[in-house]
């Protein structure tokens, strides 16, 4: 089968595809023939060598499309549906992959937008879970744009929460349609801020990772009553939370946002699709900033 692959660290001109073995789904995974997988910023962190330093790499670890194994134990998909899914194994950019959770797509949403659900749904939903965001707060989402600030503006609005959403001028009608009551993020944050929440907000979740945690600090009063989930070193410096997912993973996000999705309560933003051939073009992409929603490889 063709994949993704990287053998040296390096920009975007070292990603390659090869020929691997097809995977085999183990006991309780289910195979798909991949139609279509999500990019995410870790995947780029991976090819500059920031994060796993073995060689060589694969990517990728959401991905859409139909079943073509099921593994033993596994009673609730079957060959020919279509699904997409979370994979364990790094190598979902690919024609197969394997899926260890997984959800039947919504009829009404194709495989791209499926692609780009189950990374940003479950980061979403365990800094969520990690805040105590419950019904009544007023939870403050930084970078509210993008997958992962969608998704959570989507699933703290669901928990019964009144949602500020901040991102770029030309996303705040997005953030409205989401539920948000939307904020230009830059300088003057905190006064645009409090100008709809005079005393403040309950809690607040940092996405974008643009240097905001002082002011989300200051906002909420307390810097355990913040988490980001791209901002390290801030959180390091100020004593802010980062949100990791080797202390407990949202795996319930999955089936939730699927559920979601078919009665038309969520919804999500691809920004941009390529072939499998085309990766490090989507890398550039991604890497420039200038893309809203998601980026997904199509594959035929």
């Amino acid at each position: 089968m063709k994949a993704v692959r990287f053998s040296r660290f390096g920009g975007p001109e070292v990603l390659e595809i090869v020929d691997l073995p097809k995977p085999r789904a183990g006991d309780g995974e289910v195979r798909i023939t991949v139609r279509a997988a999500g990019v995410n910023a870790s995947d780029w962190k991976k090819r500059q060598g920031l994060l796993d330093q073995e060689l060589p790499q694969t990517l990728g670890y959401e991905a859409a499309g139909v079943v073509d194994q099921v593994g033993s134990g596994v009673t609730d998909v079957a060959v020919g549906d279509r699904v997409f899914g979370a994979s364990p194994y790094g190598a979902a950019q690919a024609e197969s992959a394997v899926l260890s959770l997984w959800a039947p797509m919504p009829a009404k949403f194709d495989f791209a937008a499926c692609a780009a659900i189950p990374a940003a749904s479950e980061t979403a939903a365990r800094a969520l879970d990690q805040l105590g965001v419950r019904a009544g707060n007023l939870v403050l989402v930084n970078g509210a744009s993008g997958s992962v600030g969608s998704a959570a503006v989507q699933l703290a609005v669901r928990r019964g929460a009144r949602v500020i959403g901040t991102g770029n001028p030309a996303s705040l009608d997005f953030l409205r349609s989401l539920g948000a009551e939307a904020v230009a993020y830059g300088q003057g944050l905190t006064g645009r801020v409090r100008a709809v929440a005079p005393s403040g907000v309950d809690l607040a979740l940092d996405v974008a990772g643009n240097g905001i945690l002082p002011a989300l600090i200051e906002l909420t009063g307390a810097a355990d009553r913040v988490i980001t989930v791209a901002d390290v070193e801030g959180a390091q410096r100020t004593g802010v939370r980062f949100s990791r997912g080797d202390s407990g993973r949202a795996t319930y996000a999955l089936a939730l946002v699927a559920e979601l999705a078919a009665t038309e309560e969520f919804s999500v933003r691809v920004g941009g699709t390529f072939a499998l051939a085309d990766v490090a073009q989507a890398h550039r992409a991604g890497e420039s900033g200038s893309v809203r929603g998601k980026l997904v490889l199509l594959v035929d």
